[in-house]
């Protein structure tokens, strides 16, 4: 048996990723919208619909339905301006710049939004390959964007995407491993001499970390937009809350984790000759970073479990670490203390360091978290029970029936 080529191989591999089942998907349904454009038109190329369907199929249900339109508003809009202009002038210098403000204004006129560009893409597609026979062609044109566009919503409603959940947990999993790791080395170190270019060196991580909460949140972003409008999810909304509150969370701690950074690098450049702590005190926040390092890992396992009995061992871990950590970060805190009094140096720092610890172990509190769960949902219910545009408008033009002035008016009258 043959073997299967490598980049085949990997493809399989990387089937569930939101990028690979995207590609796979938009595939097959544009090439569906082409064999329904040959059957249902009379272009003998109707490639104008692969290209609506290539726009409009989107990886999740949502965005299909949400941005897949406003895609298809812009082609629709950039067609029509191309087969008018085609009939004023024809194709050079001068009417191309013509049609390219003339579509970007219409773009912006049919309210497409960040598509106004495939306004003018559309439209100059349009009249590059029908300027000879606009007459002939521009129902064509006009039919196979719309073939491809209901083909490319058919083919989301029948075929719907997956669910993105996974992905956007191993996201945040990634994330508060990395959190974890660093918050470990860090408490590693703080008994040692620690030259300034290393302490900078954790500085850039933190910062880095920081920074990559950007694409854990793009990640996030899809899966709940997944979760909307999808016939597979029967609790979506708790489960869009919980990762959405656990990233907040986590997001926080990298902050504050950043900001202890640069409190203990301020310290290794007053204390370049000598240890930033002494024997005791460095092995109690040792002590107190590895429980905070614990907490985080059992967060994460907390927001991302989709299994009542892990969340349940998860949330117990949690408590246990707090705990630990509580107690740890007391005895530190007597430690630097006295430690203070009898050698009053940088005292401001050891108080800002007990300080960042303090607010990372209220942002992992387990009854925090659970009053944060309650005041998101709520918000999301009001949010979902608020009246529509459609309601809105409906109130806006009803017509009130007048009042009959006939004998019932004048008996209410007398009475």
């Amino acid at each position: 048996m043959p073997a299967v080529p490598e980049p085949l191989a990997e493809l399989a591999r990387r089937r569930n990723e939101p990028a690979v089942a995207q590609t796979l998907r938009s595939t097959a349904a544009a090439v569906l919208s082409y064999l329904a454009a040959l059957w249902l038109s009379n272009a003998q190329v109707p490639l104008l619909a692969p290209l609506t369907t290539l726009l409009t199929v989107q990886v999740t249900l949502y965005a299909t339905l949400t941005r897949g339109i406003r895609r298809v508003n812009a082609v629709v809009a950039g067609v029509l301006v191309a087969v008018g202009f085609s009939n004023l002038v024809g194709l050079s210098w001068w009417s191309l710049g013509v049609l390219i403000l003339a579509s970007l204004t219409a773009g912006h006129l049919v309210r497409v939004k960040e598509f106004v560009p495939e306004v003018a893409i559309s439209a100059m597609l349009v009249l590059g390959v029908s300027v000879t026979r606009v007459a002939e062609t521009a129902l064509d044109r006009v039919l196979e964007t719309l073939i491809g566009a209901v083909v490319g919503l058919l083919f989301n409603v029948f075929f719907v995407p997956p669910v993105w959940t996974r992905s956007a947990s191993e996201a945040i999993e990634d994330l508060a491993g990395r959190l974890r790791n660093l918050i470990r080395r860090v408490g590693e170190e703080l008994g040692s001499h620690k030259p300034v270019e290393d302490a900078a060196a954790r500085l850039e991580e933190a910062r880095r970390l920081d920074h990559d909460i950007v694409q854990v949140d793009a990640s996030l972003v899809q899966a709940e937009e997944s979760l909307k409008l999808n016939p597979r999810v029967k609790e979506g909304l708790l489960s869009r809350v919980v990762l959405r509150t656990g990233l907040d969370t986590l997001e926080i701690c990298v902050v504050v984790l950043r900001v202890s950074a640069r409190t203990i690098t301020d310290l290794a450049k007053r204390r370049r000759n000598e240890p930033l702590f002494q024997p005791e005190e460095a092995a109690a926040l040792e002590e107190l970073f590895e429980h905070l390092a614990g907490a985080v890992k059992a967060f994460a396992v907390l927001v991302t479990s989709d299994v009542t009995a892990d969340a349940d061992t998860a949330e117990s871990r949690l408590v246990e670490e707090l705990s630990a950590a509580r107690e740890a970060r007391d005895r530190a805190a007597d430690l630097l203390l006295l430690g203070v009094q009898n050698h009053p140096r940088q005292w401001q720092l050891h108080g800002a360091l007990l300080a960042e610890v303090d607010r990372m172990l209220d942002e992992l509190d387990v009854e925090k978290r659970s009053a944060r769960l309650a005041e998101e949902l709520d918000r999301y219910t009001r949010e979902s029970s608020a009246p529509t545009w459609l309601t809105r408008l409906v109130e806006k033009v009803r017509i009130r029936v007048p009042v009959p002035s006939g004998p019932r008016k004048r008996r209410e009258d007398s009475a």
